[in-house]
């Protein structure tokens, strides 16, 4: 089985390979499918990340949980630990940890149900994770297990194992532009 730093590195090279048109229909089609879910259309606030470096992009799902009444808050790093800001507009961000689009202000987020959308480098079958490596996600979802949780990757993210560890934590689902794991 391939190491986390062989799989990272095989991964952040079929996504500079990606097209920008390919990650940006791709992107849609994943969150056309999380918006059709129950999970979604129940919550009334949504975690989303700030996409980063041809991740899975956010920023048209955003838009679309704010135009259907849902609260929306995205991660700032402080030290070992992300805390999720309210964001109601795309001018609160700078460029924050590793040159992510975080908060530079704004009112901590308090919902511990609140839908979390779970980035990732690598997945598996059995909704297994691959992160860049700084536990900042797990580390989370141990002090709040109440989020329900969907992953979302492209296609070409998904390999055939993730190595993994009892303290890593999968998501509730994954979804890519081609299927949705439970």
């Amino acid at each position: 089985m391939d190491t986390k730093k062989d799989i990272r590195k095989r991964v952040f090279a079929l996504r500079r390979e990606a097209s920008e048109q390919r990650i940006a229909e791709n992107s849609r089609e994943i969150f056309r499918k999380v918006c059709d879910m129950a999970a979604y259309r129940e919550a009334e606030a949504v975690y989303a990340y700030m996409d980063y470096n041809r991740e899975v992009m956010t920023r048209e799902f955003i838009c679309r949980a704010w135009a259907d009444g849902k609260q929306v808050a995205v991660p700032k790093v402080h030290g070992r630990d992300m805390v999720f800001y309210i964001l109601e507009d795309f001018s609160q961000l700078e460029e924050g940890y590793f040159g992510i689009p975080e908060p530079a202000r704004g009112e901590a987020a308090e919902q511990e149900r609140a839908l979390m959308i779970v980035p990732g480098v690598a997945f598996d079958a059995e909704r297994h994770r691959i992160g860049y490596g700084q536990g900042f996600y797990d580390r989370y979802l141990e002090k709040h297990p109440h989020h329900p949780t969907i992953a979302v990757a492209f296609e070409f993210q998904m390999i055939g194992q993730v190595p993994h560890e009892s303290t890593d934590i999968r998501p509730d689902c994954l979804v890519t532009e081609a299927r949705i794991i439970y």
